[in-house]
């Protein structure tokens, strides 16, 4: 992707510290049982994801395609974004958004605070289980499918199981944390080297985070990254706050993402993985292969592994 052009929206919602998410709705409703679930406040420490080498600037320029497969398969009610920065996030993370199998998508592409997220995690029947060692919490349908996966696998000698702690269900809190450990180093090395200055950085830091994102974004846009390595979009590094697939509980980082065959043992039970930029990354999608197409997904070939992401 070449340098991209931030458009005039983002400028203003990052000078008004808000972004809209819901303008276009896709009307009919869907009934979800419900059972409480706390959200997990431990924050951990993440493993530095492995990353291929992605182009270091996003492109924000892009309209999403109207009608499209994928946009016809998405949860009836879905708030559609409006804005460049929701529509980014639409196309990097949005597969999770036609799970099917049983699952039940986000209510949102970003979720703009904890009550949000806690009022969408309680909405859904999850499952925890002890995994590798670790207490993990899944959507039912998407736990399901882990252990048939992992029985799959061990027939073959073979392990599945998470990468640690915070690998499965995540909570708001957990995703400005991660947020945060790239966005205040990030200011700080781009103010010792005089592209921000400090009232600039400061205000930032006052602002919430679902508000910093345009403003990231922003500074993005003129060559000042916030990835770990600050050369390239902090999207590639960290989702955004209430942006994680993470946070629908259809998403696990796996330990043993390198082995192929692990990786097709997790697709032949519906997970696949959906962010090119997150190796260890997969999602529960709840269908055959065959028929991601159907759902608007489009296969990605990057660093031989096969991706599948929005078709817009």
């Amino acid at each position: 992707m070449g340098r991209f052009r931030l458009f005039g929206v983002i400028v203003a919602v990052a000078s008004a510290g808000c972004w809209s998410m819901a303008s276009n709705t896709i009307s009919n409703s869907k009934s979800n049982a419900v059972t409480e679930t706390k959200p997990d406040r431990t924050i951990e420490t993440k493993s530095p994801a492995a990353e291929p080498t992605p182009p270091p600037r996003p492109d924000l320029s892009r309209q999403i395609v109207e009608g499209s497969t994928f946009i016809k398969s998405l949860p009836q009610g879905l708030a559609m974004p409006k804005d460049d920065a929701g529509r980014l996030l639409m196309r990097e993370y949005g597969a999770v958004f036609v799970a099917r199998g049983g699952a039940v998508p986000p209510s949102k592409v970003v979720f703009e605070n904890e009550a949000d997220v806690t009022a969408y995690q309680r909405s859904v029947k999850t499952s925890v289980e002890t995994v590798g060692g670790f207490r993990i919490e899944l959507q039912e349908p998407a736990m399901a499918a882990l252990r048939a996966a992992i029985a799959a696998a061990s027939r073959e000698g073979l392990s599945i199981s998470p990468r640690g702690s915070d690998s499965a269900k995540r909570s708001y809190g957990h995703t400005v944390d991660l947020w945060a450990s790239r966005v205040e180093p990030g200011l700080k090395y781009w103010v010792s080297k005089g592209r921000i200055t400090n009232a600039d950085a400061n205000r930032i830091r006052s602002l919430s985070p679902f508000a910093q994102v345009p403003e990231i974004l922003k500074l993005e846009s003129d060559g000042v990254f916030f990835a770990k390595t600050l050369d390239k979009s902090i999207i590639y590094s960290v989702a955004p706050p209430g942006s994680s697939q993470h946070l629908s509980m259809l998403a696990l980082d796996v330990k043993e993402f390198e082995n192929a065959r692990v990786r097709a043992i997790l697709a032949a039970n519906g997970w696949f993985q959906t962010v090119t930029s997150d190796l260890p990354h997969f999602t529960y999608l709840g269908v055959k292969e065959s028929e991601l197409s159907g759902l608007g997904l489009r296969s990605v070939s990057n660093s031989g592994r096969t991706f599948y992401v929005p078709d817009i």
